[in-house]
């Protein structure tokens, strides 16, 4: 394993980092298989961003004996709320969240606490004037934080966090097709179809500034959505019109300036596997320019990203995991029986939406969620 130095922190960090999507599969015991995995393959940086209690408990369950072995990256303002995931700036939510993430972590502090989730200026502004912002510092002051960072995916809010001097480490979707759009307040417009009609040449100018401001600010990035959900590694769906390889991905995020480390989103081991793979993998293997090469005029709007920004859902529908089932459904052109088994799982089910359209408003991806809804309840009859 190749470790970077996060930023100007002190911290050095295995360039493949684990995303926390797979901690909560098979009854949340996968957490503890991908943290062996890791450990024995050297990874020592991880994301969580998820609030779900019994995701940070399973979490915390697999640290035991070895939190030192590991660099937390740990979301505040991401809080737990009824049931469902909430985006907080609403300081006595987010003071509560961050003590319950400590304790069921069953730590005393955080290696780098991340500011959750700010994708616009205004958002920006109540962080930094609405008690967020000190909270943080004030943690950080204590030992109870050792670094601070900001997730967004938004470059002009990304670079106003950086100049602000605060920010230590950023969490940055980094990927070619994100890379080609401008920055907007509204995340929707990454899919405006407008935007497409002409060939979009060579990475956007503002997000190749953010890059650099990082790198010479001794900013460090920790890299989110490599993948665009997925959709890059699908020969149907990859603006390539043929499917990158997890390692052209990797190498695409890892060569952008200030990245430290690609948080793989592994939903399994073999998943898992395949990006420690990039390892060993050889510079023919890493290259993406022939593939980058041949892309045409592209559109991603409408693709899932199951980033769970659709939540809180007032019928509290995982509205995530059940587009999720849907999609695999339908990829299969039939339900596979654990599909089905794990759509049966879930508290709330598709048959349930009014169709109020809360969802579609926060969704980044202008996916058509109420329509998802329906074909769910078709195909799995409820």
């Amino acid at each position: 394993m190749e470790y970077r130095q996060l930023g100007a922190t002190k911290l050095m960090v295995s360039e493949i980092g684990m995303g926390c999507e797979g901690f909560s599969e098979d009854d949340f015991s996968m957490a503890k298989g991908l943290f062996d995995a890791a450990e024995k393959s050297g990874v020592n940086y991880f994301d969580l961003y998820a609030s779900d209690p019994k995701v940070r408990a399973a979490v915390g369950e697999a640290l035991l004996g070895r939190r030192e072995k590991f660099i937390v990256q740990g979301h505040i303002c991401s809080v737990w709320q009824e049931g469902q995931y909430k985006r907080s700036r609403i300081l006595a939510e987010v003071q509560e969240g961050f003590e319950e993430m400590l304790r069921l972590l069953q730590t005393d502090y955080i290696d780098v606490g991340m500011i959750h989730y700010c994708d616009s200026m205004g958002d920006w502004e109540t962080i930094c004037k609405g008690g967020v912002l000190q909270y943080v510092l004030g943690l950080k002051e204590q030992g109870r934080i050792r670094h601070i960072g900001l997730s967004s995916h938004n470059p002009e809010v990304a670079l106003a966090a950086v100049a602000s001097g605060y920010i230590e480490v950023l969490m940055f979707s980094v990927n070619p097709c994100y890379d080609l759009q401008p920055a907007d307040e509204d995340v929707n417009e990454l899919w405006n179809v407008e935007k497409y009609k002409n060939p979009l040449v060579n990475m956007e100018p503002l997000r190749q500034e953010l890059y650099e401001t990082c790198q010479r600010q001794g900013v460090g990035i920790t890299v989110m959505k490599a993948f665009g959900g997925g959709d890059l590694l699908d020969e149907k769906l990859s603006p390539a019109r043929k499917a990158l390889t997890v390692c052209q991905c990797l190498h695409y995020a890892l060569t952008r300036p200030a990245v430290a480390t690609v948080l793989a989103g592994a939903h399994s081991l073999e998943q898992f596997a395949e990006c420690l793979s990039y390892e060993d993998a050889s510079e023919e293997e890493k290259d993406y320019a022939s593939a980058f090469a041949a892309f045409p005029n592209i559109s991603w709007q409408g693709h899932c990203m199951y980033c769970s920004h659709c939540a809180p859902c007032p019928q509290k529908i995982d509205v995530a995991s059940v587009t999720k089932f849907l999609n695999l459904a339908v990829a299969q052109k039939e339900i596979p029986e654990t599909v089905r088994e794990h759509y049966e799982l879930l508290e709330r089910h598709a048959g349930e939406c009014i169709q109020c359209g809360a969802c579609e408003k926060r969704c980044p991806f202008q996916v058509p969620i109420i329509d998802n809804m329906k074909r769910a309840k078709e195909i799995f009859g409820k």
